[in-house]
């Protein structure tokens, strides 16, 4: 059987899931809860690769094109991004240390760019000939089975609803993408989404 581009980029996230997991098994028993960082950093290593590897420049400078359809989607892609403002306001108190509060404001700025890219950018590119809703299941499932790493090493990302919130995200950002075909706005909701949850926060156990 030939191995095309295409089975390659589809099969990449359960390459990159079940990395990910080792690396949460081996580094969380070398560090702990700050197993995340490793983690992160080589699941951005992996995420870029298949970026640069397997798109054209040109397409990926479409991704980021102005939106060609009403505001409106773009209004309900960052709505999602507003809604961990409560557990920000209650907790932003745990950022009161450097060692947490520099990983927690350079993964809002860093991860957005480089996660959108890859599950809604490269993915979508390559489920583009499946139905919309197919394509956006997919996509938004891998994406939420990818999350359940943190669970390995942190009480508050263990369990169903860090897959059952970020599956409901990659629904909505996927459906949006489809509607807009840009991934500008999808960005900034990610990274808002990313700035309010207190991410180094939640992955240490801190609230």
């Amino acid at each position: 059987m030939k191995i095309t581009k295409e089975k390659i980029v589809l099969a990449s996230p359960f390459l990159i899931i079940a990395i990910n997991f080792m690396i949460a098994f081996l580094f969380g028993t070398i560090i702990g809860k700050w197993a995340f960082i490793p983690i992160i950093l080589i699941e951005w290593s992996l995420f870029l690769y298949f970026i640069f590897r397997y798109t054209e420049k040109e397409t990926r400078k479409k991704w980021l094109n102005k939106s060609n359809t009403l505001f409106g989607w773009n209004i309900l892609a960052l709505s999602i991004g507003l809604l961990p403002l409560p557990l920000f306001l209650m907790h932003y108190e745990t950022l009161g240390v450097w060692q947490v509060c520099l990983p927690w404001i350079l993964l809002a700025l860093i991860n957005p760019w480089i996660e959108e890219f890859y599950w809604r950018g490269l993915l979508m590119e390559y489920t583009k000939k499946w139905s919309n809703w197919t394509a956006i299941f997919y996509t938004s499932l891998v994406f939420a089975l990818n999350h359940a790493v943190f669970g390995v090493n942190s009480e508050l990302n263990s369990g169903f609803t860090i897959i059952i919130s970020t599956f409901i995200m990659g629904i909505i950002w996927g459906f949006v993408f489809k509607k807009t075909n840009s991934l500008t706005w999808i960005i900034i909701a990610h990274f808002l989404v990313d700035f309010f949850n207190l991410s180094a926060s939640s992955f240490l156990d801190l609230y």
